[in-house]
């Protein structure tokens, strides 16, 4: 007699077709379908600032450590147990399977969280999410990435991807401001990126105290920077990140100088909530940010009614 009964064969969850491979969230449709985590442990924290963080995270299974993938300007929705999650620009390096870096700014119920926890604790991920910087359409071409604030977190990915591919750039600028010279941050990375990555480095701040009076920093506007470099305005892409206000002065002035709208790119990271554009908070007209930004050229944000 031939056995009939009904085996149901042995299935390991974490190894299934869908678990091979990372799914790509940047299409609408993949994103609207996935709402997968990955279990994290948080390796380091660095204080940057009084109010902001650098956490390294680990993503713990070493399968899900190898497949999971992302593009300069994309982010991820990080939990915290017991508090909620809240969606983070990557800091880090997309070639980087180690480690993410996380900067966050203590501003609400989850961050604030956040600021308690100490190394080891565990947290999880979802994601990557969203659009990302056209970066293989900028090679060949001058990059200005020019930041504000906490601004600089977001253009670090890109900043790495430039490094690690920097035969394929011409020149790059990178030109970062703040209200205060203790609010610059990763100042321990300008001399790397200025020597050894040739990048070169412009800093301004608003108000400047005797020690950068002393260093002869410069005061005043971003966009005074520009004051001494040659911009070459048909041969340059621009990347722009921070505050909703410096869009509108950094993007028109680069627009006055005749680099075209379609050739700089900001990150706009409006009332973002879930990241897969179901709670509708990020709205703007009928785009989301989380699904169809953060990441958009300036001419379609200068067409998104209140957009900044």
């Amino acid at each position: 007699m031939p056995d009939l009964r009904f085996v149901i064969p042995r299935q390991d969850i974490n190894r299934e077709d869908f678990a091979s491979s990372a799914p790509d969230f940047n299409r609408r449709s993949e994103m609207m379908n996935t709402d997968r985590g990955f279990k994290c442990r948080i390796t380091n924290i660095v204080r940057l600032t009084e109010h902001e963080k650098l956490f390294q995270l680990r993503i713990v299974d070493p399968l899900e450590r190898t497949i999971f993938r992302f593009k300069p300007g994309q982010f991820l929705m990080l939990e915290l147990p017991g508090y909620g999650d809240v969606p983070i620009s990557i800091s880090s390096s997309c070639t980087n399977h180690e480690f993410l870096e996380l900067c966050i700014r203590k501003a609400g119920h989850v961050t604030s969280a956040l600021f308690t926890v100490e190394e080891g604790a565990s947290v999880a991920i979802r994601g990557p999410f969203g659009s990302s910087f056209p970066m293989d359409e900028m090679a060949g071409h001058n990059v200005f990435l020019i930041a504000g604030g906490l601004g600089i977190a977001p253009l670090r990915a890109p900043l790495f991807w430039i490094n690690e591919h920097r035969d394929r750039f011409l020149d790059i600028n990178l030109l970062y401001g703040a209200k205060e010279p203790s609010q610059l941050l990763f100042t321990w990375q300008f001399e790397e990126w200025e020597m050894i990555n040739h990048i070169r480095l412009h800093t301004i701040v608003e108000h400047g105290d005797a020690a950068w009076r002393d260093k002869r920093g410069k005061t005043g506007m971003i966009t005074n920077l520009f004051d001494d470099i040659s911009v070459d305005v048909k041969n340059s892409y621009a990347i722009v990140c921070g505050p909703p206000i410096m869009f509108k002065f950094v993007c028109g002035y680069l627009d006055k100088l005749g680099i075209p709208m379609n050739r700089m790119f900001v990150s706009l990271e409006r009332r973002m909530h879930c990241g897969m554009g179901k709670c509708c908070r990020c709205m703007v007209g009928s785009t989301f940010t989380c699904i169809d930004g953060p990441v958009f050229d300036y001419w379609s944000v200068m067409n998104l009614k209140e957009a900044i």
